[in-house]
C-alpha cells in the first residue's frame, strides 16, 4: 500500500530522496539469526515465471507504536512521556497469488511466554513467563515484538512495518479523512471520543482516537477496541482506492510525506523501491478480499483482566497461515 502510495513520487529527485531517507529501519533477519519458524516454501507457478513481480504468499507483522517521543506523539499520546508500547498487534498474511489477505489482531493483553531477546546494547532478555504480548516491543523494540510474534505463532514473519500515533493521525488527515459507521455511542474520556451511533467522516485525531478507545465501549477491554481498529483498516483501504491521488500529485505527496515520516520497517522494505515493488505485487488485493479476524481467546485463570491463547482453535488458526 505504502508503494503505491510513493510511486508518483519518482519523478521529481530530491522528493524521492527525502522520503527515501524519511524510512527507519531495524535489521531483524541480523539481530535473530536462523533461530526462527521457516520461510514458506514458494513453488513457482507458469504465470508467476511470466511476471517480474513476486507471487509468493508473505507475512507481516504490522505495529501500531503508542510512542510519546517527539512533540506531536506526546500532543497525541496523553499519560506518560516516555517509553513506547505496541498499542497494536496484527499479522497481515497475503496469500500466494496476492490477491487475499487475512488480518489477526492479538490483543495486547494476551499472556504469553516472552522468549529470550537479544538487546540493542549486547545481552538478551530473561525469557518471562505469563507476560503480557506488548511488553515485548517495551523490553526489546522490533526484535523482541518480532520474536514474540514467532514464538507463539510458529509463523516466520517476512516483514515487519510499525506506524506511530502521529504518523497514524497525518496520513488519516492526509487522505481527506475516513468514514466509518459505529454500532454504538462511543462515550470515552481517556480518549477522548465522544460519537454517536451512525456513519462518521473522522479526521486525524479523532481516528487516532476510535483507533484507543477501550472504556467507551463493551466490558472496557482490549477487545471490544480490536473490532474498531480492523474497522479502521477496511475504511483506510477503501479510502485509498477512492481517493484519486495520481491525479493530484500535491495530495500524493503529502500522503507519501505522513507514511515514511513514520514508518519503521525491516531492512527488506527500508527503501522507496522496495516499498513499490510490494505496492505493485498488491494490485490485486481490495478491501473486501481483506478479511479481519482476532486470534481466538478466553479470560486467563490468572487474571480476570487478561486473556490467554484459546486451544487449539488459536493453533489452527496459525497453522492455516503457514
Amino acid at each position: 500500500m505504502a508503494g503505491l502510495l510513493v510511486l508518483g513520487a519518482g519523478a521529481a529527485g530530491w522528493a524521492y530522496w527525502h522520503l527515501d531517507s524519511n524510512i527507519k529501519s531495524v535489521d531483524i533477519n541480523q539481530a535473530l539469526g536462523d533461530d526462527r519458524p521457516a520461510k514458506a516454501v514458494i513453488t513457482p507457478s507458469a504465470s508467476a515465471s511470466a511476471s517480474p513481480l513476486p507471487t509468493g504468499s508473505l507475512n507481516i507483522l504490522v505495529l501500531g507504536s503508542d510512542s510519546r517521543s517527539g512533540k506531536e506523539n506526546k500532543a497525541l499520546g496523553g499519560g506518560s512521556s516516555s517509553g513506547a508500547r505496541s498499542d497494536t498487534a496484527m499479522v497481515v498474511h497475503i496469500d500466494a497469488g496476492r490477491k487475499k489477505a487475512t488480518v489477526v489482531s492479538i490483543p495486547r493483553d494476551t499472556l504469553v511466554t516472552r522468549p529470550s531477546c537479544p538487546l540493542k546494547s549486547g545481552g538478551s532478555t530473561a525469557v518471562a513467563y505469563r507476560a503480557m504480548f506488548n511488553s515485548a516491543y517495551s523490553v526489546g523494540g522490533a526484535v523482541c515484538a518480532v520474536k514474540t510474534v514467532e514464538s507463539i505463532t510458529n509463523v516466520r514473519m517476512d516483514h515487519y512495518l510499525e506506524i506511530d500515533f502521529s504518523g497514524f493521525a497525518k496520513l488519516v488527515n492526509a487522505l481527506g479523512g475516513v468514514t466509518v459507521t459505529t454500532d454504538q455511542d462511543i462515550e470515552d474520556d481517556d480518549s477522548h471520543l465522544h460519537l454517536k451511533a451512525g456513519t462518521h467522516t473522522l479526521n486525524g485525531k479523532q481516528a487516532l482516537a476510535l483507533a484507543r478507545t477501550r472504556h467507551g465501549i463493551g466490558d472496557g477491554s482490549d477487545l471490544g477496541r480490536i473490532g474498531l481498529q480492523q474497522k479502521l483498516v477496511k475504511a483506510l483501504l477503501e479510502q485509498i482506492s477512492s481517493t484519486s491521488l495520481f491525479t493530484d500529485p500535491a495530495r500524493l505527496y503529502t500522503v507519501a510525506e505522513a507514511v515514511t515520516s513514520s514508518l519503521t520497517t525491516d531492512t527488506g522494505l527500508d527503501s522507496l523501491s522496495e516499498l513499490v515493488g510490494l505496492g505493485e505485487s498488491l494490485k490485486g488485493l481490495s478491501a473486501d478480499r481483506v478479511k479481519t479476524v482476532m486470534m481466538p481467546v478466553v479470560t486467563a485463570p490468572s487474571d480476570p483482566n487478561r486473556v490467554v491463547a484459546k486451544e487449539p482453535a488459536a493453533s489452527e488458526l496459525w497453522e492455516s497461515l503457514r
